[in-house]
């Protein structure tokens, strides 16, 4: 570990070599596996288990019950929700050893993940996209994108706040809560102000 400046819980378990950043949280029964890096400002709720080396960014909020495998890569200010969960390999087989065929997943910045949805390996969550609870998500994900239901289907467009986008004849949208602005632009959504 790197730091005396995070809180562990005393039931929780951080194996040798992790790097948690200042001012994280980790919660009872959580399981921290060799290798992993967690940013500043963490909070991984109870019953976490983070699988040896999935990096985390600063300020991710990890609900309770979620698996974070190998593999994950999280960015910055990332919300996974309750008993959410990642895979790492398209085709387990219990009598088949694949440790050398774990697939990469990218939830990039500000990216939200409702309770219970499943990300199928090898696909990237775009920024400020919110996956809606119970969602299987299995293809890539936009940015801004409204992610619902089994298989994973985009619906709508989110802002930085999380709000559904509703945008006009020219294409732009405001957030009713920041007044952020936004652009629909060739099936892409860009942040004007």
């Amino acid at each position: 570990m790197s730091s005396d400046n995070f809180f562990a819980h005393k039931t929780a378990i951080i194996d040798d070599g992790c790097n948690i950043g200042e001012d994280s949280k980790i919660w009872h029964f959580s399981h921290i596996m060799s290798n992993c890096i967690i940013g500043n400002n963490c909070n991984i709720g109870q019953n976490v288990v983070v699988s040896p080396e999935v990096v985390l960014g600063n300020n991710v909020k990890v609900q309770n019950n979620v698996s974070i495998y190998t593999g994950v890569i999280c960015e910055d200010d990332v919300f996974l929700g309750p008993s959410m969960v990642f895979t790492n390999i398209v085709n387990p087989r219990s009598a088949i050893i694949r440790r050398d065929s774990y697939q990469k997943t990218l939830v990039k910045k500000g990216a939200s993940v409702g309770a219970n949805a499943t990300i199928i390996c090898g696909n990237t969550l775009g920024k400020f996209c919110l996956v809606g609870a119970g969602t299987v998500v299995t293809k890539e994900v936009p940015d801004y994108a409204l992610i619902v239901g089994n298989p994973g289907r985009q619906i709508g467009w989110v802002g930085e706040y999380g709000h559904r986008l509703e945008f006009n004849k020219k294409n732009y949208a405001l957030c009713p809560e920041s007044g952020q602005e936004y652009e629909l632009k060739d099936d892409i959504v860009v942040r004007l102000k």
